[in-house]
């Protein structure tokens, strides 16, 4: 007898920059060619620029967050929940993550819940990992698992050709496969284990 096909798991890759003049989308489009050739993930773009993330939250109890959310929201809100993995793709503004990433986790509670969450980042002699590191407690604190595997683009200005295309690969797609063999893992793992028994928050 053949072994049941495994059904393909959804990665959500977010694009957190919303300044004008981004090069994120540049980024993005990268990552998202090395993640669409694996089979075993379906792969979706969530742009925060298509969405607004207000500030103000409706309040410190996470039951009230959904029913709080504006309804421009509700697709975003939707894709993520549909998610089986995640992959941040940010810049490093000021040592930090951009704000509009921090809405989002904010206006979001349940479904970052024992899913995984990898890092695409760009920025100068750091290549972002400084907002990666600070996003990884923040996910913890959301009960999602981070990956130790990420893409990091030190002096992303000088990588890219002017048709987006990154003239030297070999190390980024290296970086990018060790990543999604780790998000598949987890998020294979994880989606059984909710399956089995959905996670609940003690407290």
């Amino acid at each position: 007898m053949s072994p049941t096909p495994q059904p393909r798991l959804r990665l959500a890759v977010i694009l957190g920059s919303v300044r004008q003049g981004r090069f994120g989308p540049v980024v993005a489009d990268w990552f998202l060619a090395e993640a669409r050739r694996d089979d075993r993930f379906q792969v979706d773009l969530i742009d925060l620029a298509d969405t607004a993330l207000p500030i103000e939250l409706p309040g410190p109890d996470p039951s009230t967050v959904p029913a709080g959310r504006p309804p421009g929201m509700r697709d975003l809100s939707e894709a993520l929940a549909a998610a089986d993995a995640y992959v941040v793709v940010t810049p490093e503004y000021n040592h930090s993550f951009p704000a509009s990433v921090k809405s989002l986790i904010d206006w979001h509670y349940a479904e970052w819940r024992a899913r995984p969450v990898g890092f695409v980042s760009y920025g100068g002699a750091a290549g972002g990992l400084r907002a990666v590191e600070q996003l990884r407690p923040v996910f913890s604190e959301m009960h999602a698992v981070t990956v130790s595997e990420a893409v990091s683009f030190t002096r992303y200005w000088e990588l890219f050709d002017g048709e987006g295309r990154l003239t030297e690969a070999e190390g980024h797609r290296g970086s990018a496969t060790l990543m999604l063999d780790q998000l598949a893992w987890w998020a294979g793992a994880l989606h059984a284990a909710r399956e089995a028994v959905p996670y609940e928050v003690a407290g």
